[in-house]
């Protein structure tokens, strides 16, 4: 079979399916894991589907959302050099809303024991990693948790965080883009994501490079409503300087942990006055 055949009947079992995976698709048509990728590769390019860890989705499912171990395994590295420059974010003696996504759980694993915060999170497992650190004062907003994301929504989420004010929001997005915004795969956690950034005078973005231009189900805010981006070098130079002439600053880190960055202005201070 010729890799256009190969790769016409990838997209038609990527459509059947809803996924296909790299194992499974390498022993359908006896080559290897590698063929299988460059196959994948040249279908994300010409924009039929979209690749995630270990396999591939079709193009358009914009209610497609990975659990929450596959997301914890998908640029692990560049996660991790984000939650470390976001620590310079994280007041001193303030307040944080830390929200539900694996880069702020890399985030809230990282902050030194020495710091002191009120932390508040709607996220099982980040409320699980701050449970016993001696410096955080932690809130734990309840709901009903979302299997997916161990999240908690709905009534009593939203309630809790209109009743609250903190100095930083850390947020995640599955999509973000000039355009599109903020968006989220689930209505639910899209209504507590805005209601988080409602409650924060400054808000920070923590998402790396593949989720720009990324579009899902629901909309949570502008990429206006963002004080700061911090994301990897992935993000090309212009794409930033794009961000920022909507006012967003962005922060881009290397793989050499050398931090990049176009805007100038200070990081300590409120773009937008949400009072």
């Amino acid at each position: 079979m010729y890799a256009p055949e190969r790769q016409q009947e990838i997209l038609r079992l990527a459509r059947d399916g809803g996924r296909v995976d790299v194992v499974s698709l390498a022993e359908e048509f006896q080559v290897t894991a590698e063929t299988i990728r460059r196959d994948l590769k040249a279908l994300d390019r010409a924009g039929l589907v979209r690749r995630v860890h270990g396999g591939a989705i079709p193009a358009g499912r914009l209610d497609f959302e990975p659990d929450l171990a596959e997301r914890e395994g998908t640029a692990a590295d560049e996660k991790d050099r984000i939650a470390h420059a976001a620590l310079a974010e994280l007041p001193s003696d303030g307040t944080v809303i830390l929200d539900a996504g694996t880069t702020i759980a890399r985030l809230a694993a990282a902050i030194p024991l020495e710091t002191t915060l009120t932390a508040v999170t709607h996220s099982l497992p980040i409320a699980a990693r701050l449970a016993d650190h001696p410096g955080i004062q932690l809130h734990l907003v309840g709901g009903r948790v979302r299997h997916r994301t161990r999240a908690a929504v709905d009534a009593w989420a939203l309630r809790a965080y209109s009743e609250i004010r903190a100095d930083v929001l850390f947020v995640a997005a599955n999509g973000f883009s000039a355009g599109h915004g903020l968006t989220t795969p689930d209505l639910a956690e899209a209504a507590v994501k805005r209601a988080a950034v409602a409650a924060a005078r400054r808000v920070v973005l923590l998402a790396d490079s593949s989720k720009h231009g990324q579009e899902h189900f629901a909309r949570f805010g502008d990429l206006g409503d963002v004080d700061l981006l911090i994301t990897d070098g992935g993000l090309s130079p212009e794409d930033a300087t794009a961000i920022e002439r909507g006012g967003t600053e962005v922060l881009r880190v290397s793989g050499a942990e050398h931090i990049t960055g176009s805007a100038t202005g200070p990081r300590t201070s409120s773009r937008k006055d949400r009072s």
